[in-house]
């Protein structure tokens, strides 16, 4: 009997996910342990391996939306028939409900065409010049600067996957000399690929582990305890190209389609309203100063956000209201104080949750933000990370930003935005002297809370931090 291979769950928040590449193609073997396919959640990737021994069956493609718990393939022994159309009915299913890629066209085969593609085929161009190929594969291209259209492609049906764009650039290589091509003779899962350069670590010198060689997570982490910057020769990592260029079109999906969603999706169920306010930043300044000093020897380094997020923590226990959460049959009045923090990676913005921010001391709190922040950045947040957020703080002042609209983190009630630091002046008596201001940026539903407990709600967040020896306590 044929053993499936889910979609895992990962995390409890965790509602859909894709296969973003096959590791073993189809009709492929496989042992245990051996990676099979790679895992793209709206957060997080992962790589999956495989649980049994066998001959892989894939029955749905790649980029198909699906749910937790569903079959993505079957690995059968080495002696079973594998039938022809195992799984075909749910992977057009599952199909008809992703949207199409324009840059991807579908090859049709006829009756007589076998449905496993033995040797490389040539992919045909259609009238437009398009060909069928793998996300992987022209992500790899991209980063190369090579056309993958010129490239033959062995997946199913002649499609071009990754492999095919490695042996193009190896063939180029071997043609020319004019222009030096980096090295590509090594596979990476794509969550390696990520962690490498969220580190700097050139994967070309990295020697994998996974299966065939190729570059996996454990081995970016291994790698990332030796330093290679001695080595005089060791390739420049940061690639050309490597970002959006004008007149790329960017897919809409994982965390972007994600983030799109719910960001129209709060714009479109809640009645949301902002205000600004001035606040006096001098004593904050000062308290800040000091506690960095004081807390040098630890490694602890509080920044103003955690000051806001600390005052927004405390102004919540008195407002209940702002802490809520709201539907049409009732307003939630929440019992904890989940801090939500905006971090903005180059994939897109991500909202980790500080705990019981209410309960945390100032310390605890700088402590606690700058793990997520560490650990977003390094890909290492887990799905849990965050969930449980019940008001959620943004920070842009380090761009300049004098005031801006943050749109609501539903189904919060409400945000708060940070601005810049800057200089003012107050009249002290009769004469006029410097002082270091901030605006805040709140942002509420208007359907949970209206804008006098809202304006109240503010008006405690400015008093505590222009007295912010309060947050000590």
């Amino acid at each position: 009997m044929p053993k499936e291979i889910y979609l895992v769950k990962v995390g409890m928040s965790m509602t859909e996910g894709m296969v973003s590449e096959w590791f073993i193609p189809d009709g492929g073997e496989v042992k245990k342990g051996e990676l099979v396919y790679a895992l793209e959640t709206e957060k997080v990737n992962l790589d999956v391996d495989a649980e049994y021994d066998g001959v892989v069956k894939h029955v749905v493609e790649v980029g198909v939306t699906l749910k937790p718990g569903d079959v993505v393939g079957y690995i059968f022994e080495a002696n079973e028939e594998i039938p022809d159309d195992l799984g075909k009915s749910n992977s057009k299913a599952a199909s008809s409900e992703t949207p199409i890629d324009d840059n991807v066209i579908e090859i049709q085969k006829s009756k007589e065409t076998p449905e496993k593609v033995v040797e490389p085929q040539v992919v045909q161009a259609t009238s437009d010049g398009r060909v069928k190929s793998s996300p992987a594969a022209r992500r790899l291209a991209k980063e190369l600067g090579l056309d993958f259209q010129l490239a033959s492609g062995s997946g199913p049906a002649g499609r071009i996957i990754e492999r095919d764009i490695e042996a193009l650039a190896s063939s180029n290589r071997e043609n020319t000399s004019a222009q030096p091509v980096r090295q590509t003779s090594f596979k990476a899962s794509p969550l390696a690929k990520k962690l490498a350069e969220d580190r700097g670590i050139d994967l070309s010198l990295i020697v994998g582990t996974g299966p065939g060689g190729r570059i996996i997570q454990s081995d970016i982490e291994n790698a990332s305890q030796v330093s290679t910057s001695q080595s005089s020769g060791s390739r420049v990592t940061a690639e050309l190209g490597s970002g959006p260029n004008p007149g790329d079109v960017l897919p809409v999906k994982g965390m972007r389609k994600t983030i799109a969603t719910r960001m129209h999706q709060s714009l479109m169920e809640s009645a949301q309203l902002s205000m600004d306010m001035e606040v006096i930043m001098n004593d904050a300044v000062k308290m800040r100063t000091g506690l960095v000093e004081e807390w040098a020897v630890l490694g602890v380094k509080p920044t103003y956000t955690d000051l806001v997020i600390k005052a927004c923590a405390k102004a919540l226990t008195s407002h209940p209201m702002m802490n809520s959460r709201f539907s049409f049959e009732e307003i939630a009045l929440l019992e904890e104080v989940n801090v939500g923090m905006a971090v903005a990676l180059p994939e897109g913005l991500v909202v980790p949750v500080v705990r019981n921010a209410d309960k945390l001391s100032i310390k605890e709190l700088a402590m606690e933000t700058s793990r997520l922040a560490k650990a977003a950045r390094e890909g290492k947040l887990g799905l849990d990370d965050y969930a449980g957020g019940t008001f959620t703080v943004s920070a842009l002042g380090m761009y300049g930003v004098d005031s801006f609209t943050p749109i609501i983190n539903h189904p919060q009630s409400g945000i708060m935005g940070v601005n810049r630091l800057y200089d003012g002046m107050d009249w002290e008596e009769e004469r006029i002297v410097k002082s270091k201001k901030m605006n805040l940026s709140l942002t509420w539903d208007h359907r949970a809370l209206d804008g006098a407990p809202a304006a109240e709600f503010l008006v405690e967040v400015k008093s505590l931090l222009e007295a912010p020896y309060r947050l000590l306590v």
